[in-house]
């Protein structure tokens, strides 16, 4: 079913109409991760007029006990049914903006935070546009339940079924998106055996993040009714393909595609040009944001096609940035480093910042890389600029650290909270002894 709640008067009224008993409001996190707080319908309208409050101390980066009441406000245009749910016990969700007691914003609230960055785009008569390309892999249970990392076929890119034994809990995936008011514009099987990806039309900044949160919740619950284990972690097997979400991103003004103009090089206009400079320019610092795992930077090495350089070019996909050829309305850039483990509201709060930040001080990108980087050598990259991405998750939070912009970006509550989450989880990553270790090492020292 899809979304025609626009009101509160809208929600009230297809509550109604669809026999819902429960209500799931909906929130994340700082990490990414969907909370959620079930009310009966008989709540419902209490919860649209904003009064409803929960214990924000119980989440991860929220607050202190002594100031934990906190109010979720649902956003009437995201009220969804569940469809696997709608013969049962009939189940919507709304996603909600988190307020402190008072009345006023709060600032550790991911959505909130992506709002913001984008009331700044609007006051410079901007809109971000995003096209998400999330990838991830299917994997079979074994007698207990428990989720392993055995795929469940062989195929390949594009592969069809007998092969791709995963595709009929795809297309479940992909009806079920449907029926939540996904317009999907393709899904097919990816490189890596296991391996899928379902594409989405592109939206506004909030509401991409928005599907980016349903989506994972959706395609790990649809593969739990297949008797399959789905994860978004970005490298979950070593040796092959890891699992990327590229942003394809636009800025219009209007319904004109700020990103182009005919007259000028490339087809990009100055606007295009300083966003992807200042997009160059923040790159490393927002990797923490948009690679947030110890295992993000498993899969950001070179060989897998996952991008290590920071360079744009129109013609290759080993750039962190890539032009698409379309021009006109279609004109956009392609980052192709986040992975689909990241906070998708703060993974474009960040980004949309570095463009902004690019266009205010006009940044102008390097010149296009047209060669593969992957057969450049180190001298090469050196005298055509082209840096890299961190290395780990520790050089990334350093970078995000040491970068205002990004800071501001993201506010003092979240970096805070983000970067001491963050730091902890390198620390006991850094200080544990892997297998790979005592297999390489025990016997021989």
């Amino acid at each position: 079913m899809a979304n025609m709640a626009k009101t509160k008067e809208d929600v009230l009224r297809l509550a109604r109409e669809l026999h819902v008993e429960f209500i799931r409001l909906q929130f994340t996190d700082i990490l990414g991760v969907i909370k959620n707080v079930a009310i009966p319908v008989t709540q419902l309208e209490k919860a649209l007029d904003g009064e409803l409050m929960f214990d924000g101390s119980s989440i991860e980066g929220f607050v202190r006990i002594e100031e934990s009441d906190m109010l979720l406000v649902p956003d009437p245009a995201t009220f969804a049914l569940f469809p696997w749910k709608s013969r049962e016990t009939p189940t919507a969700r709304l996603i909600c903006d988190v307020y402190n007691a008072d009345g006023t914003p709060f600032e550790g609230d991911p959505r909130g935070t992506l709002k913001r960055v984008v009331a700044e785009a609007a006051a410079m008569g901007l809109e971000l546009n995003v096209g998400p390309e999330p990838e991830f892999f299917l994997f079979q249970r074994d007698e207990d339940g428990k989720a392993t990392t055995k795929t469940h076929d062989q195929a390949s890119y594009f592969d069809l079924s007998p092969v791709d034994l995963g595709e009929e809990a795809r297309k479940a995936m992909v009806v079920t998106l449907g029926q939540m008011g996904f317009d999907i514009e393709a899904s097919h099987h990816e490189v890596a055996p296991g391996q899928h990806e379902i594409d989405f039309r592109y939206a506004p900044a909030v509401t991409t993040a928005d599907n980016v949160a349903t989506f994972r919740f959706v395609v790990r619950t649809i593969a739990m009714q297949h008797g399959l284990h789905a994860t978004f972690m970005p490298k979950p097997v070593f040796g092959i393909n890891g699992s990327g979400m590229h942003l394809h991103q636009s800025l219009f003004r209007g319904r004109e595609n700020a990103f182009f103009d005919a007259s000028a090089p490339y087809q990009l206009s100055d606007v295009a040009m300083y966003y992807l400079g200042g997009v160059l320019k923040h790159a490393r610092a927002f990797t923490a944001i948009t690679n947030p795992l110890v295992n993000s930077y498993k899969r950001l090495v070179p060989g897998y096609e996952a991008p290590v350089y920071i360079a744009w070019s129109e013609q290759n996909r080993s750039p962190l940035v890539r032009v698409p050829a379309r021009r006109g309305e279609g004109t956009r850039l392609e980052l192709r480093s986040p992975d689909p483990s990241c906070n998708p509201y703060l993974a474009l709060a960040v980004t949309l910042k570095a463009g902004l930040d690019g266009i205010k001080n006009k940044i102008l990108p390097p010149e296009p890389v047209n060669r593969n980087i992957y057969r450049m050598t180190e001298d090469e990259r050196e005298e055509a600029g082209v840096a890299t991405l961190p290395g780990n998750l520790g050089e990334a939070l350093d970078e995000l650290a040491a970068d205002e912009v990004m800071q501001e970006a993201l506010g003092e509550h979240i970096t805070r909270h983000f970067l001491e989450a963050k730091r902890i989880e390198w620390d006991i990553y850094r200080t544990q002894v892997h297998q790979w270790e005592t297999e390489q090492y025990l016997t021989v020292f």
